[in-house]
């Protein structure tokens, strides 16, 4: 059964700063990798190399060529001034679209290590010509930011409302020779500056290991550890589908740990495999269902109208992001079915010094630990019938 005082001591245990390719994180995936082992199983691994330019230096350098973009439409000095530096920014934005279509392949800058960690629950009713897995993800690193990933995404949204209306009046005033009207003059001014503030703002924003990591992400890997815990037990192994535990490396960095994993399940069936993932947790339970839930999940849809105060049903996400990534999102994009889990409400705390394991309500994660255990077993039910 699903034990609480098991998953606060995780909790605990993993509540420590841990940046991605730090041996802080190495830390982290040895205690990952002992409570597996001790558990009588053998996990594999998968090392990997990263750099840190995909998440940290490209988003910024790519908002600084916009800005600039706009600077030039804003001062149209003359033809060739304009031209000239559209040609740069395009050439620009060209070799940086191109290069950054492999992230996990960068090598610019440093070169950081990191390790995947995963093992395999195999069916009880083991059927290789058609076999069908759930995947059970968390990530093992942290990252601590000078802002909030709140804040972070405030002025990603500021960056792109001021970019857009900014490159409008610009476009009027330099193409439309309408710069005598002055009202178009202040307004293209005024998005101007809030458009390069917001982009100087997030170009100060260094990354840190002053982040404890305990909502973001050492509440997922409680609750994965646990549900391993639970299906270790071989009368709880589900009948139908194989189950993996997966504890991805460097997911604060680009999520270079699940681009890594990816290459050993691209060519798995989208129909018969299911991702869950999870991330950033604290007293609330957001569930956003891509093709998992369906009509069928009677028990697993009453589990949560039960515990409504603390878990709810949302819309599915959209495949395009502002200011925030994860495992789960890379995958949504790959077009593998599954459900997420997450607490919208602690944006406040994520990748500050304030995440703390007391944000966090340990009857929150017990609860979402045995919703899993009545829907997969309804997921491996249904599959039969």
């Amino acid at each position: 059964m699903i034990d609480e005082t098991r998953i606060l001591n995780n909790l605990k245990e993993f509540s420590f700063p841990r940046l991605s390719g730090t041996d802080l994180e190495k830390k982290s995936f040895n205690l990952a990798k002992k409570k597996i082992e001790d558990l009588k199983l053998s996990p594999m691994v998968q090392d990997f190399s990263f750099s840190t330019f995909y998440s940290r230096i490209y988003p910024k350098v790519a908002l600084s060529l916009l800005s600039w973009l706009l600077v030039v439409l804003f001062l149209n000095f003359n033809l060739v001034f304009n031209i000239v530096n559209l040609i740069i920014i395009f050439i620009l934005f060209f070799i940086l679209i191109k290069y950054t279509r492999n992230p996990e392949a960068i090598k610019v800058g440093h070169a950081y290590h990191s390790q995947n960690l995963f093992v395999k629950q195999s069916a009880q009713f083991k059927n290789e010509s058609s076999e069908y897995n759930i995947f059970l993800f968390s990530h093992l690193d942290s990252k601590g930011q000078t802002f909030s990933i709140k804040i972070r995404i405030q002025l990603y949204y500021i960056w792109i409302i001021t970019f857009l209306l900014g490159l409008l009046m610009a476009s009027l005033k330099s193409f439309f020779f309408i710069e005598d009207f002055l009202l178009l003059f202040v307004f293209t001014t005024l998005f101007l500056c809030f458009n390069c503030m917001a982009t100087v703002i997030l170009w100060i924003n260094k990354t840190n290991n002053k982040s404890k990591g305990a909502i973001d992400n050492a509440s997922g890997i409680s609750c994965v550890l646990e549900l391993l815990h639970y299906y270790s037990n071989p009368k709880n192994l589900l009948n139908n589908y194989h189950l993996w535990f997966v504890f991805t490396g460097a997911e604060e960095s680009g999520t270079m740990g699940i681009r890594n994993f990816y290459n050993n399940i691209k060519d798995f069936d989208r129909d018969k495999t299911f991702i869950i993932n999870f991330d950033s947790i604290a007293k609330k339970v957001n569930l956003w269902d891509h093709g998992l839930l369906n009509n069928k999940n009677y028990k697993s849809f009453n589990y949560i109208l039960e515990n409504k105060d603390i878990m709810s049903l949302e819309k599915k996400t959209h495949r395009f992001y502002i200011g925030t990534y994860s495992d789960g999102l890379f995958l949504l994009n790959k077009r593998f079915k599954g459900l997420g889990n997450g607490d919208k409400s602690t944006y406040n705390y994520v990748h500050s010094e304030n995440d703390d394991f007391d944000k966090i309500d340990i009857t929150v994660l017990k609860k979402l630990c045995e919703f899993y255990t009545i829907l997969l077993n309804e997921v491996d039910i249904n599959l039969k019938n």
